[in-house]
């Protein structure tokens, strides 16, 4: 049908697929064919162990167990998604930022990344074929300064750095592309929306309307939902996509207010 997005046959490897984004991304490229391998530090209940792979991939140590079971488990990969992500560093601006919060944002942020596709890539390029995605992040163009300036600039350096892949595989059959979310409405933002509302006295919709003041407003009213964020995925590494590579594809309802 010609109106039928399939990623049937597909070999996927989608890290942190357990939650929010990354688990909608996971079931729905499930739903749209392919095998999906996913990984986290720890393996949620009702998820199959073969589906799973426990592994801390802020170290070279989970990287490389991930990716030696990507290549025993699916017999290597045709599309990868790096969706891991996220900020513990505490607030207070730049100056509350010593080494060690520096380093653990580079590693979550960019390094698992980088790992990965040193392991996985080269395969990629043998076979001839292949699609990688980051998942980076509007904050590389609008950081919030009081807490997520480290965060910010690991998602710019993945973005620069999926730029550069993409000009060196990209003549080689594998495609290089960029999704950069705005706010997603996950469980963890939901959490956060709520701690909002309560220390402001209003309700959920209040709280979420703080939210989107932070971020200087987003036009349709809304943050992303995980399966929005999915579908854009999921449509960059089908072979609809087939001449995409080396772009950066913004969701974010707006939030950027320049094009």
């Amino acid at each position: 049908m010609s109106g039928f997005l399939t990623l049937e046959g597909k070999r996927a490897l989608i890290t942190s697929g357990t939650r929010g984004a990354g688990a909608a991304t996971v079931a729905l490229f499930r739903e749209l064919g392919a095998r999906v391998l996913t990984a986290a530090r720890s393996r949620p209940d009702g998820l199959s162990e073969s589906l799973f792979v426990a592994a801390d991939l802020t170290i070279p140590e989970g990287c490389a167990a991930l990716a030696a079971a990507a290549h025993e488990r699916l017999g290597g990969v045709d599309i990868v998604v790096h969706m891991l992500g996220g900020s513990s560093a505490p607030a207070g601006g730049f100056a509350a930022l010593g080494d060690p919060e520096w380093a653990k944002e580079l590693d979550l942020n960019l390094m698992a990344a980088v790992r990965l596709d040193r392991a996985l890539v080269p395969a990629m390029v043998e076979q001839g074929r292949g699609v990688v995605i980051h998942v980076t992040s509007i904050q590389r163009e609008l950081p919030l300064p009081e807490a997520t300036t480290a965060y910010a600039a690991a998602k710019a350096a993945l973005s620069t750095y999926s730029k550069s892949l993409s000009k060196e595989v990209s003549p080689k059959g594998v495609r290089v592309v960029r999704v950069s979310p705005g706010w997603i409405e996950t469980e963890a933002s939901v959490r956060l929306a709520e701690r909002l509302a309560r220390d402001a006295g209003t309700d959920y919709e209040g709280g979420k309307r703080i939210i989107m003041s932070s971020l200087g407003g987003i036009p349709i009213g809304r943050p992303s939902t995980p399966e929005e964020v999915a579908s854009l995925i999921a449509f960059l590494a089908s072979d609809r996509a087939g001449t995409i590579t080396g772009t950066e594809y913004v969701i974010d309802g707006g939030t950027i207010p320049t094009a």
